[in-house]
C-alpha cells in the first residue's frame, strides 16, 4: 500500500543505505589505491630497465642508479610535510596535485634525452611521491568509520600491492618488447582516470587548524632521512667508499638524534613524537617494522636467486613471484572477517610465526623443484603477509586520536620508506657477507639462499611488541567489541 501512495517502504530504504555505504565502502579506497599505483608500479619497473635506459642515454649503469637514489631522496626530505600540508591546505586538494604534478614528471621522465634531464624529472616525481602515500591514506583515515577502516585499508593496499610483484614482469616486457620511456608514459592514462574518479567520488576532507610550519625539523629530518635512505642503499654494494657510507650513517643517526632534542622543546614540531606513547601505534609502526624489513628485501633476494641462482629469465622469474601477489589478492577478501573473529592481537602473533616460515622457505628452493611447487610456497607466503599487512595498517591507527591522524600517517609513511631501504641493504650486505665467507667472487644460490633465514628470524623479533598487547588491542577498529 505504501508503494501506491509513492512511499519507499524502510526496509527498502534501508536496504538501499546499506548498499550505498558498501559501495562508498569500497569505492574511495579503491580509487586512493589506483592512484597509489603508479608509484609502486614505477619503482620496481624501474629496476629492470636500467641497463637499457643507460645504453640509450649513453651512461654508465652505475650512474643511471641516480634516477633511483634522487628520488629517493626528495621523497624523504618532503615526506615530513606532507601531512602539515595536508591539514592546512585539505588533505583531498594535496592527493589531486600530488596527481596531477606525478604525471607531468612522469611525462618529462619519458621525454628526457639526458642523465641531468632523468634526474631532475625524478626529483620532482620524488616530490609528487612524498605527498602522495601519506595524504592518501589519510583522505581515508578521515573519510571511514573507524569499525569500517580494516576493510577499507585492505580494499586501499590491493592496487599499490600489485606494483612491486607485476612490476617485474611488465619492465622486462617493456624493454624487451617496445621502447624504455612507455616505463613513464603509461603513469598518464593512470594517472588521468585516477584523477577523475577523485574529483567525481572522493570528498573534500576539511582542512584542520595548524601551527606555524616548523623549518628546523623539516630540514633535520629531511637530511635524516636522505643519510640514513642512502646510507641503506650502498650497504654491500661497493658503489660508495666505505667512509662515505659511515659519514652517512652518522650524518643521518645525527640528525635523527637533534630532531629529538628539538622535538622535546618544540610543541609544534613537525613530526609528533608522543604517537610513540600510544602501544597499539608503537607496536604497528615500530614492532612491524621487522618483518617489513624482510618484506623490502624478498623482491630483491628472490630477483637474485631465481635469475642468477638458478638461471631463470626475468620473465620467468616475474611470473613465478606473481603468485605472490595472487595470495595476497585473495587475503585481502578474508582479512577482515579474520580480525573480528580472532582479534588483532592473535592475528598478529600467531601470523608473524607463519610469515617467518615462509620467508625461511624460499631459502630451501632448489632449482630441481618444480614450478608449481615454487609457485605453491609463494602463494601461501603471499597469502599470510598480506594478513600481517593488513593487520599493521589497521592496527597503527586504532588509538590515533583524529588531530593527529595527519601525523600518525605521516610518521608511517616514513617509516614504511626507510624499512624498504633497510631491507634491501641489509639483503645486499648478507649476500656480500655470505660470498667472502664462502670465498667466492660471484653470487650463487648457496650465498643468496641463507639470507632468507636471516630474515625469518629477525622478523620474529616483533613478536617483543605484539605480546604485551592488551587482549582487546584495537577492537573498536575491527568491530569485534561489537560482536562481542
Amino acid at each position: 500500500m505504501s508503494q501506491v501512495h509513492g512511499r519507499i517502504p524502510a526496509a527498502t530504504r534501508a536496504n538501499a543505505d546499506a548498499a550505498g555505504r558498501t559501495v562508498r565502502g569500497w569505492m574511495i579506497p579503491a580509487i586512493i589505491g589506483s592512484a597509489m599505483l603508479m608509484q609502486t608500479l614505477n619503482a620496481t619497473v624501474l629496476h629492470n630497465a636500467l641497463p637499457t635506459m643507460a645504453e640509450a642515454l649513453g651512461e654508465d649503469p652505475l650512474r643511471l642508479n641516480l634516477a633511483i637514489t634522487m628520488y629517493l631522496l626528495a621523497a624523504a626530505v618532503f615526506l615530513p610535510i606532507s601531512g602539515w600540508a595536508a591539514d592546512k591546505f585539505g588533505a583531498k586538494r594535496i592527493f589531486v596535485l600530488s596527481i596531477v604534478l606525478y604525471a607531468f614528471s612522469s611525462a618529462a621522465c619519458g621525454f628526457a634525452n639526458s642523465l641531468a634531464e632523468l634526474v631532475a624529472a625524478r626529483l620532482v616525481q620524488g616530490v609528487a611521491g612524498a605527498m602522495m602515500m601519506p595524504v592518501g591514506r589519510l583522505v581515508l583515515l578521515r573519510t571511514t568509520p573507524k569499525n569500517e577502516l580494516v576493510g577499507a585499508m585492505s580494499v586501499l593496499t590491493m592496487p599499490a600491492l600489485l606494483g612491486p610483484v607485476i612490476g617485474p614482469v611488465l619492465g622486462g616486457a617493456i624493454v624487451t618488447f617496445g621502447d624504455w620511456r612507455w616505463i613513464f608514459f603509461m603513469n598518464l592514462p593512470i594517472a588521468a582516470v585516477g584523477l577523475a574518479l577523485v574529483l567525481r567520488f572522493v570528498p573534500n576532507v576539511a582542512e584542520q587548524d595548524v601551527s606555524k610550519l616548523d623549518f628546523v625539523g623539516l630540514l633535520l629530518t629531511g637530511l635524516g632521512l636522505a643519510g640514513l635512505i642512502f646510507g641503506f642503499e650502498n650497504l654491500g654494494r661497493d658503489i660508495m667508499p666505505a667512509w662515505a657510507v659511515a659519514c652517512l650513517f652518522f650524518g643521518g643517526f645525527g640528525c635523527a638524534g637533534a630532531y629529538w632534542l628539538h622535538a622535546k622543546r618544540n610543541p609544534n614540531a613537525i613530526l609528533d613524537l608522543s604517537l610513540f606513547k600510544v602501544q597499539t601505534f608503537t607496536a604497528a609502526v615500530v614492532g612491524g617494522s621487522f618483518m617489513r624489513f624482510a618484506m623490502g628485501a624478498t623482491p630483491f633476494l628472490l630477483a637474485m636467486l631465481l635469475q642468477i641462482g638458478f638461471g631463470f629469465t626475468p620473465f620467468e622469474a616475474g611470473l613465478l613471484t606473481f603468485m605472490s601477489a595472487a595470495g595476497a589478492l585473495i587475503m585481502k577478501t578474508t582479512a577482515p572477517p579474520i580480525l573480528r573473529r580472532f582479534g588483532f592481537k592473535r592475528v598478529l602473533i600467531v601470523n608473524a610465526v607463519i610469515v617467518a616460515a615462509s620467508f625461511m622457505a624460499y631459502g630451501l628452493f632448489r632449482p630441481e623443484w618444480s614450478r608449481w611447487a615454487i609457485m605453491t610456497v609463494l602463494l601461501v607466503g603471499g597469502f599470510f603477509r598480506s594478513l600481517q599487512f593488513t593487520s599493521l595498517n589497521g592496527l597503527a591507527y586504532a588509538d590515533v586520536d583524529q588531530p593527529q591522524m595527519s601525523r600518525a600517517s605521516t610518521m608511517s609513511s616514513m617509516f614504511q620508506q626507510l624499512n624498504q631501504s633497510i631491507g634491501i641493504g641489509l639483503a645486499a650486505t648478507l649476500i656480500h657477507l655470505l660470498m667472502t665467507w664462502s670465498g667466492q667472487e660471484r653470487m650463487t644460490a648457496d650465498t643468496i639462499a641463507p639470507a632468507f633465514m636471516v630474515f625469518g628470524v629477525l622478523s620474529l623479533v616483533s613478536l617483543a611488541f605484539f605480546v604485551p598487547l592488551p587482549r582487546n588491542a584495537g577492537d573498536e577498529m575491527n568491530g569485534r567489541d561489537r560482536a562481542e
